[in-house]
């Protein structure tokens, strides 16, 4: 029975291999480029912006405009954009049935001219010849490419991320060994690359206005009109460092969309990540258990069961970010926080039906 059970455990976690199997990155070419506008919606940036501006100067491929759409800030943001470079556009009212950064994003896109359009959250920073490689992936690829930027990390609470980093890598079902037979769940947010022209027809984010994950509404917008989306990982080309702000504004920010973006997950790929976490917590509670007690078969077969998760989590956030060989080997802690701020994300999501991002109350229809 307990030789099953190992086995069962193990075919499990086999499957942490199925939903992220392979991350493509972008990739440069030859080929001349159209012309790039820059779209950055930002509301209370001013601490972020001055990075993001400076790499975008540092660029091969200069952008013929940056826009920053200043989102009724409450700091410095348009200051601090004017200063850097940028031209900024002060955002209009929030019309009635609208959040925040899609009303920002469709202001402007509007004001642009550029045929490719890149929208960047203020919180990334591109790296040395990103913008090249971003437009060049979209030239190969065209349709919709988004990107999900590595994790560059510099305090230990931050650490705690991971498993949201591997859910929402893995939720968008488009790191399995089926590749491209699968579509893609949607986009990511941080980072889209886009035709404006395409962009423009399809409505934008005016078509998914109210949408509390307005990157996945997106990207089932292209799909459904009939152009590709390609969902990427940033390494090489753009990063972030996602709420450095504390340890509070990282289990606010998260759970402002977990539960949503689980519903809207298709179960090819949750159930499985489900599984999967699952038995991670079933291998390091018996391996402590064991070691405790010297029962269940002994600790070693546990160990060795620990050490493979360890490891097959080491292999995938050494493609996500900066997260370090000790966060894989004491992974039940991200994980525990990731449990506990997805029961929270449940119930903001289902029993308040209402979250809160930047001083801003959203209604969850």
């Amino acid at each position: 029975m307990m030789l099953v059970w190992f086995a069962l455990l193990l075919g499990i976690w086999l499957l942490g291999f199925f939903s992220l199997w392979r991350i493509p990155t972008c990739r440069g070419g030859d080929a001349a480029l159209p012309s790039v506008s820059v779209v950055i919606p930002a509301r209370n940036e001013a601490h972020n912006l001055p990075l993001l501006l400076a790499s975008l100067r540092r660029q091969s491929l200069q952008p013929c405009e940056i826009l920053v759409v200043d989102d009724q800030s409450e700091d410095d943001t348009a200051a601090v954009a004017a200063s850097g470079g940028a031209r900024v556009l002060r955002s209009r009212s929030l019309p009635p049935g609208w959040l925040g950064k899609p009303w920002a994003c469709w202001q402007g896109a509007r004001e642009v001219s550029g045929e490719i359009l890149v929208f960047l959250d203020a919180d990334t920073v591109l790296e040395t010849g990103g913008l090249e490689r971003m437009a060049a992936t979209w030239l190969d690829r065209r349709g919709l490419v988004s990107i999900w930027p590595y994790h560059r990390m510099e305090r230990p609470y931050e650490r705690l991320s991971a498993f949201f980093h591997i859910i929402i890598m893995a939720s968008m079902r488009a790191f399995t060994p089926l590749g491209r037979r699968i579509a893609p769940l949607g986009a990511f947010g941080p980072c889209v690359v886009c035709a404006r022209r395409d962009y423009l027809e399809l409505g934008g984010h005016e078509s998914v206005k109210g949408a509390i994950l307005e990157d996945i509404a997106l990207g089932q917008l292209f799909l459904k009109g009939g152009h590709p989306v390609h969902c990427l990982g940033g390494r090489g080309s753009i990063a972030f460092r996602m709420y450095p702000e504390g340890l509070g504004s990282l289990v606010t920010g998260f759970s402002k969309g977990m539960a949503s973006g689980a519903r809207a997950s298709a179960l090819l790929v949750l159930v499985p990540m489900v599984l999967w976490i699952a038995a991670g917590f079933i291998v390091s509670f018996s391996l402590v258990y064991s070691l405790a007690t010297g029962h269940w078969g002994g600790y070693l077969p546990w160990l060795g069961l620990y050490a493979l998760y360890s490891l097959q989590l080491a292999w995938i956030l050494l493609r996500l970010g900066n997260y370090g060989l000790l966060t894989a080997l004491l992974y039940p802690i991200p994980a525990g926080f990731f449990a506990a701020v997805f029961a929270l994300s449940l119930g903001r999501t289902f029993g308040r039906r209402q979250v809160t991002w930047k001083g801003r109350s959203i209604s969850v229809r």
